[in-house]
C-alpha cells in the first residue's frame, strides 16, 4: 500500500510568531520551522500501516526552500522518498488554493492513501482536508483517532464530543487524523544517517501542472487587511492579604467583569 503524507512546515511555537508588514503574510523567516506537529501523528500512522501492509511512505510538502529541514526529520522517521513543492507563485496561498496545489501534485505520484493532520497550528482552519478530498474527487475520513485497512476497505474511529463514530470508505482516501491516534516515533540516529541519502524530489508550480492564475496572494479568497502586535504583558496585581484577601480578590475580578 503507498501512503502519501501531507506534511508542513510551520513556526514554532515556542518562538515568537509575527506577520509581515509588507504583505500581511506569516513571516516565516521570523521563527525556527518545524514540522506541524498533528502532522507528525499523521507521519507516524503512515509507517504503522506500512509495517502492516508493506508499502511505501511518501512525504509531500507545499512551502519554501527552507521546508527541507522539516522534510528530511520526515524522512528520518522513517518515510521513504519525499515530495517538495515549491515555487515563488504559491506564495499567500490560502487553504483552498493549497488543497487545490497539492491536489495537482498528488497527480505526480502514486498513492492508495493520503493522510495528514487534522489542522496546522500557525492557520487552524481544519479545512485542507476536506478541500483536498474534493478536488481529488475522493472519500473523506476526518478526526481519525484510529485507522484500520482490509484490502481496499479502510475504516476510522472519528474523533467527537461524545465519543467516537465509526466511519468506512474504499481506498484510495484522504484522511486527517488527531492527536490521540498514536505516539510519534523519535528519529534512531541510524535512520537519521539514512535519511540524507533518500530522495526528495522538487517541483515547480509547472511540474504539478499548477494554473498559477489560481494560486498565490493576488488570488486568494482570503485576505488579512490589517494587524497590529500585541502589547507587551503588563505586571500582575499583587493581592496582599491582611484579613480581607478575598475581598480584594473579588473586587478585583468584578471589576474585570470576570464575576
Amino acid at each position: 500500500m503507498d501512503i502519501v503524507v501531507l506534511v508542513k512546515q510551520v513556526p514554532d511555537t515556542a518562538t515568537e510568531r509575527k506577520l509581515s508588514s509588507d504583505d500581511n503574510t506569516l513571516d516565516r523567516a521570523a521563527s525556527d520551522g518545524v514540522i506541524n506537529e498533528l502532522d507528525e501523528y499523521a507521519i507516524e500512522e503512515a509507517l504503522l500501516l506500512k509495517e502492516k501492509h508493506g508499502g511505501e511512505v511518501t512525504i509531500l510538502t507545499m512551502g519554501p526552500d527552507q521546508a527541507t529541514d522539516s522534510i528530511r526529520k520526515a524522512l528520518s522517521m522513517g518515510a521513504d522518498k519525499a515530495v517538495h513543492l515549491v515555487d515563488d507563485a504559491l506564495h499567500g496561498s490560502d487553504s483552498l488554493q493549497t488543497a487545490y496545489a497539492l491536489a495537482q501534485a498528488l497527480g505526480t505520484v502514486s498513492y492508495d492513501l493520503v493522510v495528514l493532520g487534522s489542522e496546522s497550528t500557525d492557520a487552524r482552519t481544519g479545512v485542507v482536508g476536506a478541500a483536498l478530498a474534493e478536488y481529488l474527487g475522493l472519500p473523506q475520513l476526518t478526526f481519525a483517532r484510529k485507522v484500520e485497512v482490509d484490502g481496499s476497505a479502510i475504516t476510522i474511529h472519528r474523533q467527537t464530543d461524545h465519543g467516537y463514530d465509526v466511519v468506512q470508505a474504499q481506498l484510495p482516501a484522504v484522511v486527517s487524523v488527531v492527536e490521540k491516534i498514536n505516539e510519534p516515533r523519535y528519529p534512531s540516529f541510524k535512520l537519521i544517517m539514512q535519511a540524507k541519502k533518500k530522495p526528495v524530489q522538487k517541483l515547480s508550480a509547472a511540474d504539478a501542472g499548477i494554473d498559477t492564475g489560481k494560486v498565490g496572494l493576488a488570488a486568494a479568497t482570503t485576505e488579512t487587511l490589517d494587524f497590529t502586535a500585541a502589547p507587551p504583558r503588563a505586571a500582575g496585581t499583587v493581592v496582599k492579604d491582611e484579613g480581607d484577601g478575598g475581598v480584594k480578590a473579588a473586587d478585583f475580578l468584578a471589576e474585570k467583569k470576570f464575576i
